[in-house]
């Protein structure tokens, strides 16, 4: 199955901060609970959460410390679900306010250097691909990419390009997920009647290469990750949008899906009830974000083949 993507080029660079209005980040977190997390992320020693509710994005060098000790990257971004870096330069999609909010670290500080406005509506997933040094943003209720890049050697974001996706124009799409060369993204609440499906493209121009029809039960889903042969996604809501529908599901073949033959691994190895979210796979452990469950909003868990082990809440 083919298709097509739209694309618009662009080389704007935004607003840039600079001087005073540069902000350095060093607060402390005022919170000593997280409220509907949405992204843990490890980007390269420091440790970053997407306290959504709360408004802001946290970071430390230790995971194990208590909230109170992490200190807040922005709190100038209403409900950000996601972060993403290379080290360098990190991205913070900025979802009820349609931005980007780009920061630099420079001598162990934090400086917010540039905002981009006008970024879809809801954009509300970001990833940062070292094979392609590129940001990619994904803007939730309009099927369009954002690509952001900055050259070697200069801190300064370009968004150089925007896609639209066909068939995501008129859908509720969370997250995507780069594999093998090919980008995947997760089924969501279509707004034109259409049916639900995880849609595959490349990655190189978005082009649809696969489409794969889900139930009505799981069609919201939340995230998508590859882990050795298998698949685990996250499933927020159902059609209809009850979160009564949530759960984590397992199937080794994406074509397995429609037919229900999938594995719901939510009650069997976490306690179940929540509405789980992102999963994120760092130094070889995964980490999920989870919201509905006082004391249980954070897990990281290991997998080696048909095993899960050593889940345990973090926070």
């Amino acid at each position: 199955m083919t298709g097509s993507a739209q694309v618009e080029e662009s080389g704007s660079a935004g607003t840039i901060l600079s001087g005073s209005q540069a902000e350095v980040s060093d607060a402390l977190n005022s919170f000593d609970t997280l409220s509907v997390p949405t992204c843990i992320r490890k980007i390269g020693s420091t440790w970053f959460i997407a306290d959504c509710y709360h408004n802001q994005v946290i970071y430390s060098d230790d995971l194990s410390a208590p909230l109170s000790n992490w200190h807040v990257l922005t709190g100038d971004a209403v409900q950000p679900h996601t972060i993403a870096g290379d080290g360098t330069v990190y991205l913070v999609d900025d979802t009820e306010q349609n931005r980007v909010l780009i920061f630099v670290k420079k001598d162990g500080h934090f400086y917010h250097t540039q905002t981009f406005d006008n970024i879809g509506n809801r954009p509300h997933y970001s990833v940062y691909d070292s094979a392609t040094d590129t940001f990619y943003v994904l803007s939730s209720m309009t099927g369009q990419m954002y690509l952001f890049r900055h050259a070697a050697g200069d801190t300064q974001m370009r968004l150089t390009a925007v896609h639209t996706i066909a068939g995501m124009e008129k859908s509720y799409i969370r997250s995507f997920t780069i594999e093998g060369g090919d980008i995947y993204f997760v089924s969501g609440i279509p707004l034109d009647g259409t049916r639900p499906c995880i849609r595959r493209c490349r990655l190189s121009d978005f082009t649809l290469i696969q489409e794969y029809a889900v139930p009505d039960a799981i069609a919201g889903m939340a995230g998508l990750m590859k882990s050795g042969d298998d698949w685990y996604i996250t499933v927020s809501t159902d059609l209809s949008g009850s979160q009564d529908a949530a759960t984590i599901i397992r199937t080794k073949d994406l074509n397995l899906l429609s037919p229900g033959r999938f594995e719901d691994i939510y009650n069997r190895y976490f306690i179940g009830g929540g509405t789980p979210y992102y999963i994120a796979f760092e130094d070889g452990v995964c980490y999920l974000t989870e919201h509905r469950i006082p004391g249980h909003s954070i897990w990281k868990f290991r997998t080696r083949g048909e095993k899960i082990l050593d889940v345990q809440p973090l926070f």
